[in-house]
Protein backbone atom coordinates (compact mmCIF):
# COMPACT_ATOMS: atom_id res chain seq x y z
CA UNK A 1 0.00 0.00 0.00
CA UNK A 2 1.62 2.89 -0.99
CA UNK A 3 1.47 7.04 0.44
CA UNK A 4 -0.25 8.26 -2.62
CA UNK A 5 -3.23 5.79 -1.50
CA UNK A 6 -3.54 7.20 1.97
CA UNK A 7 -3.02 10.84 0.20
CA UNK A 8 -5.87 10.53 -2.03
CA UNK A 9 -7.85 7.74 -0.80
CA UNK A 10 -9.08 8.96 2.86
CA UNK A 11 -11.24 6.75 4.94
CA UNK A 12 -15.25 7.93 5.51
CA UNK A 13 -15.10 10.02 8.81
CA UNK A 14 -11.11 10.37 8.67
CA UNK A 15 -10.16 13.80 8.83
CA UNK A 16 -6.17 14.66 8.30
CA UNK A 17 -5.22 15.04 11.83
CA UNK A 18 -6.46 11.43 12.05
CA UNK A 19 -4.41 10.34 9.44
CA UNK A 20 -1.64 12.04 10.58
CA UNK A 21 -1.55 9.99 13.36
CA UNK A 22 -2.19 6.75 11.87
CA UNK A 23 0.51 4.03 12.67
CA UNK A 24 0.84 2.60 9.26
CA UNK A 25 1.09 6.53 7.87
CA UNK A 26 3.66 7.56 10.40
CA UNK A 27 5.78 4.13 9.87
CA UNK A 28 5.32 5.06 5.95
CA UNK A 29 7.04 8.93 6.53
CA UNK A 30 9.41 7.00 9.17
CA UNK A 31 10.47 4.78 6.45
CA UNK A 32 11.13 7.80 3.63
CA UNK A 33 13.13 9.76 6.39
CA UNK A 34 15.35 6.90 7.07
CA UNK A 35 15.45 6.35 3.30
CA UNK A 36 16.78 10.13 2.77
CA UNK A 37 19.06 9.95 5.61
CA UNK A 38 20.94 6.92 4.70
CA UNK A 39 21.30 8.53 1.37
CA UNK A 40 22.80 11.54 2.61
CA UNK A 41 25.60 9.44 4.91
CA UNK A 42 26.36 7.42 2.50
CA UNK A 43 27.58 10.49 0.27
CA UNK A 44 29.23 12.20 2.76
CA UNK A 45 33.22 11.97 3.21
CA UNK A 46 34.42 9.91 5.80
CA UNK A 47 35.79 12.09 8.54
CA UNK A 48 38.84 10.05 9.02
CA UNK A 49 39.94 9.57 5.61
CA UNK A 50 39.78 13.46 5.20
CA UNK A 51 41.95 14.36 8.01
CA UNK A 52 44.39 11.83 6.63
CA UNK A 53 44.50 13.32 3.53
CA UNK A 54 45.00 16.74 5.17
CA UNK A 55 47.63 15.99 7.31
CA UNK A 56 49.75 13.82 4.53
CA UNK A 57 48.94 17.48 2.40
CA UNK A 58 50.92 19.10 5.11
CA UNK A 59 53.50 17.20 5.55
CA UNK A 60 54.74 19.54 2.57
CA UNK A 61 54.77 22.90 4.89
CA UNK A 62 56.38 20.92 7.48
CA UNK A 63 60.19 22.80 6.82
CA UNK A 64 58.17 25.85 7.77
CA UNK A 65 58.13 24.77 11.45
CA UNK A 66 59.69 26.48 13.91
CA UNK A 67 60.58 29.87 15.16
CA UNK A 68 62.50 32.02 13.37
CA UNK A 69 64.56 35.83 13.35
CA UNK A 70 66.09 38.50 11.21
CA UNK A 71 65.93 41.94 9.73
CA UNK A 72 63.30 42.48 7.23
CA UNK A 73 62.49 45.86 5.36
CA UNK A 74 58.82 47.64 3.25
CA UNK A 75 58.81 50.12 1.02
CA UNK A 76 56.14 52.60 2.76
CA UNK A 77 54.72 55.87 1.05
CA UNK A 78 57.70 57.76 3.21
CA UNK A 79 60.78 55.23 1.90
CA UNK A 80 62.31 52.18 2.61
CA UNK A 81 61.69 50.91 6.63
CA UNK A 82 63.38 48.11 8.42
CA UNK A 83 62.12 46.14 11.14
CA UNK A 84 63.30 42.77 13.06
CA UNK A 85 60.43 40.22 11.62
CA UNK A 86 60.03 37.11 13.87
CA UNK A 87 57.63 34.30 12.99
CA UNK A 88 56.41 31.13 14.68
CA UNK A 89 54.87 28.39 13.11
CA UNK A 90 53.68 25.21 13.74
CA UNK A 91 51.04 22.53 13.35
CA UNK A 92 47.37 22.33 14.59
CA UNK A 93 44.42 19.80 15.06
CA UNK A 94 46.95 16.48 14.85
CA UNK A 95 48.52 18.14 11.73
CA UNK A 96 45.75 19.12 9.22
CA UNK A 97 45.85 22.43 9.82
CA UNK A 98 49.62 25.15 9.91
CA UNK A 99 49.42 28.02 12.32
CA UNK A 100 51.94 31.37 11.59
CA UNK A 101 52.07 34.34 13.66
CA UNK A 102 54.40 37.08 12.54
CA UNK A 103 55.20 40.07 14.10
CA UNK A 104 57.58 42.93 13.45
CA UNK A 105 59.64 44.80 15.98
CA UNK A 106 60.41 48.27 15.28
CA UNK A 107 64.39 49.67 16.71
CA UNK A 108 62.85 50.66 20.15
CA UNK A 109 61.51 47.21 20.79
CA UNK A 110 57.61 47.96 19.72
CA UNK A 111 55.49 45.79 17.55
CA UNK A 112 54.59 47.85 14.81
CA UNK A 113 53.39 44.74 12.17
CA UNK A 114 51.58 41.62 13.44
CA UNK A 115 49.75 39.36 11.34
CA UNK A 116 47.82 35.68 11.95
CA UNK A 117 47.41 32.99 9.70
CA UNK A 118 46.16 29.42 8.98
CA UNK A 119 47.02 27.54 5.96
CA UNK A 120 45.01 24.33 5.25
CA UNK A 121 44.56 21.97 2.14
CA UNK A 122 41.19 21.43 0.76
CA UNK A 123 40.86 17.41 -0.44
CA UNK A 124 38.53 18.01 -3.12
CA UNK A 125 39.64 20.41 -4.99
CA UNK A 126 43.36 19.63 -4.15
CA UNK A 127 44.31 22.98 -3.20
CA UNK A 128 45.98 24.54 -0.77
CA UNK A 129 44.45 27.97 1.03
CA UNK A 130 46.05 30.79 3.14
CA UNK A 131 43.39 32.81 5.96
CA UNK A 132 45.54 35.76 6.76
CA UNK A 133 44.71 38.60 9.54
CA UNK A 134 46.61 41.81 9.23
CA UNK A 135 46.20 45.19 9.69
CA UNK A 136 42.63 45.45 10.46
CA UNK A 137 41.98 43.11 7.15
CA UNK A 138 40.99 39.46 6.40
CA UNK A 139 41.61 37.32 3.38
CA UNK A 140 41.55 34.34 1.35
CA UNK A 141 44.43 33.43 -0.94
CA UNK A 142 45.65 30.39 -3.07
CA UNK A 143 48.62 29.12 -1.49
CA UNK A 144 50.91 27.10 -3.87
CA UNK A 145 53.95 24.96 -2.42
CA UNK A 146 56.89 24.38 -3.95
CA UNK A 147 59.70 21.53 -3.01
CA UNK A 148 61.37 24.23 -0.77
CA UNK A 149 59.00 26.91 -0.07
CA UNK A 150 55.60 28.61 -1.45
CA UNK A 151 53.96 31.15 -3.28
CA UNK A 152 50.68 33.01 -2.88
CA UNK A 153 49.45 36.54 -4.48
CA UNK A 154 46.87 39.23 -3.44
CA UNK A 155 44.97 40.88 -6.13
CA UNK A 156 45.84 45.18 -5.68
CA UNK A 157 43.58 46.36 -8.53
CA UNK A 158 43.68 45.76 -12.17
CA UNK A 159 46.46 44.62 -13.58
CA UNK A 160 48.07 44.54 -10.40
CA UNK A 161 49.25 41.62 -8.66
CA UNK A 162 51.30 41.34 -5.08
CA UNK A 163 52.98 38.17 -5.62
CA UNK A 164 54.90 36.99 -2.21
CA UNK A 165 57.59 34.39 -3.05
CA UNK A 166 59.25 32.15 0.03
CA UNK A 167 62.10 29.63 -0.12
CA UNK A 168 63.54 27.97 2.98
CA UNK A 169 66.47 25.84 3.19
CA UNK A 170 69.58 25.36 5.04
CA UNK A 171 68.23 27.07 8.17
CA UNK A 172 66.92 30.18 6.06
CA UNK A 173 63.75 31.36 5.63
CA UNK A 174 63.73 34.05 2.77
CA UNK A 175 60.14 35.98 1.68
CA UNK A 176 60.07 38.34 -1.08
CA UNK A 177 57.44 40.28 -2.14
CA UNK A 178 56.95 41.98 -5.70
CA UNK A 179 54.34 44.07 -7.31
CA UNK A 180 53.62 43.04 -10.70
CA UNK A 181 51.80 45.20 -13.10
CA UNK A 182 50.74 43.68 -16.88
CA UNK A 183 53.97 44.96 -19.35
CA UNK A 184 56.40 45.93 -16.52
CA UNK A 185 59.26 44.69 -14.23
CA UNK A 186 58.20 43.79 -10.67
CA UNK A 187 59.16 45.82 -8.24
CA UNK A 188 59.95 44.55 -5.34
CA UNK A 189 58.10 46.15 -2.21
CA UNK A 190 59.07 43.32 1.10
CA UNK A 191 61.78 40.59 2.22
CA UNK A 192 62.72 39.21 4.82
CA UNK A 193 65.82 37.18 5.54
CA UNK A 194 64.97 35.12 8.68
CA UNK A 195 67.76 32.34 10.71
CA UNK A 196 65.77 29.40 12.13
CA UNK A 197 66.24 30.23 16.17
CA UNK A 198 64.84 26.59 17.50
CA UNK A 199 61.84 24.09 17.75
CA UNK A 200 58.21 25.30 19.07
CA UNK A 201 55.04 23.60 20.41
CA UNK A 202 52.86 26.43 19.43
CA UNK A 203 49.98 26.40 18.90
CA UNK A 204 48.86 22.96 20.27
CA UNK A 205 50.85 23.01 23.49
CA UNK A 206 48.33 24.45 26.18
CA UNK A 207 45.37 22.20 25.22
CA UNK A 208 43.09 22.21 28.13
CA UNK A 209 42.90 18.99 30.14
CA UNK A 210 39.68 16.84 30.61
CA UNK A 211 40.03 17.03 34.23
Amino acid sequence: MSLAYWSASPRRGDSLRQMAGDPLMQFSKALVFLFFVSSAAAQRPDPAALIAAQKKAMQALSFMDGVWRGPAWTILPTGKHSITQTERIGPFLDGSVKVVEGRGYESDGRVGFNAFGTISYDVASKKYNFHSYAQGMAGDFEFKVKPDGYVWEISAGPGVTIRYTATVKDGVFLEVGDQIVAGKEPFRMFEMRLQRVGDTDWPAAGAIPQK
